[in-house]
């Protein structure tokens, strides 16, 4: 199989999905363009997770033209998407170039690596998954990608705190080959990593220069950690933060992620979250990331819109506009 295009290929066949979502070249530029300095001393960005409109069933380029065209200033693509737009032939580098063509940031990628499992067999196996997973994220100009417990959630897998600080502290050292970061997630249902104190503390005992935390709002609420512990997290281990709600019912012990609504839409403590970021001086992207769907019975370009408005709404109604 041909595993690169010709830019003209490549370029063709994007500008075919650009005009089935309505791209606006105009648009694009005008988001491109630097923004003025700020004066605040923290500053809020807008990304989409792909997860958000996985429901559709688009391919990667078709995921970036619909980010791009809803004005939104990165994408969180997941890496299962990005291996197969690799295995059908695409070019990463042309497609980190549009990317930032159309005003985007890859700021994270979201893979299911079992790097933290017990099993040393599978633990390898997740591990070389992960650092082809951080090429890949490389050679698109990406930064950051998800560490979640991957192959270590279902109770009586219960790991020990030193175990997961060694392996974590290795694999922020294979991150350092390619660039890309890995950012300890948070699953609020797992049996590791369930809460914001158990990855300070792993976290904290890795003793890495490079280690971060990726929460989540539905995550913290689901694993019952307080919005006030944010407060221990300072602005260079939050480089990405996951927008959601939830609603009232069903209740924590029973919700799962496909009850997540938008921001604002549920009974989340947005305000103070938001705050909280705000004071520890985060320079965040505030990651819309939900998998509802009935939103997906709407048009992707109007369910990427909504979600948008939606976050920047939550921050006004922070007073952090």
């Amino acid at each position: 199989m041909n595993t690169n295009l010709s830019r003209r290929q490549f370029f063709g066949s994007s500008a075919a999905v650009a005009a089935a979502v309505g791209f606006s070249g105009v648009a694009a530029v005008a988001r491109a363009q630097t923004p003025a300095a700020s004066t605040k001393p923290y500053r809020f960005r807008y990304g989409l997770n792909a997860g958000t409109i996985r429901g559709y069933k688009l391919g990667f380029v078709e995921q970036v033209e619909v980010a791009g065209k809803a004005g939104y200033e990165g994408i969180e693509p997941w890496m299962s998407d990005v291996e197969k737009f690799v295995q059908g032939g695409g070019s990463l580098k042309d497609m980190g170039k549009h990317c930032k063509d159309l005003g985007l940031a890859v700021y994270g990628g979201i893979g299911f690596a079992s790097w933290i499992v017990d099993d040393e067999q599978q633990r390898a196996k997740g591990v070389e998954r992960l650092k082809q997973e951080m090429d890949w994220l490389a050679q698109l100009g990406g930064t950051h990608i998800a560490a979640p417990p991957a192959g270590a959630t279902k109770q009586g897998m219960k790991l020990e705190p030193a175990r997961m600080a060694e392996r974590y502290r290795a694999i922020l050292e294979l991150g350092r080959q390619s660039g890309v970061i890995p950012q300890l997630e948070i699953w609020g249902a797992s049996a590791n990593l369930s809460t914001l104190n158990e990855a300070l503390d792993v976290a904290a005992r890795a003793g890495h220069p490079d280690a971060c935390i990726l929460a989540d709002v539905y995550h913290l609420y689901k694993g019952g950690t307080e919005p006030a512990a944010l407060r221990l997290l300072s602005r260079q281990v939050t480089h990405c933060f996951h927008m959601n709600d939830y609603p009232a019912t069903p209740e924590r012990a029973v919700i799962t992620d496909a009850a997540r609504v938008w921001p604002s839409d549920g009974i989340a403590p947005l305000k103070q979250i938001l705050n909280i970021l705000a004071d520890n001086h985060c320079n965040a992207m505030l990651s819309l990331e939900l998998f509802n769907a009935e939103y997906w019975k709407q048009p992707v370009a109007a369910t990427a819109a909504t979600g948008l408005a939606k976050m920047k709404a939550s921050v006004a109604a922070a007073g952090l506009a």
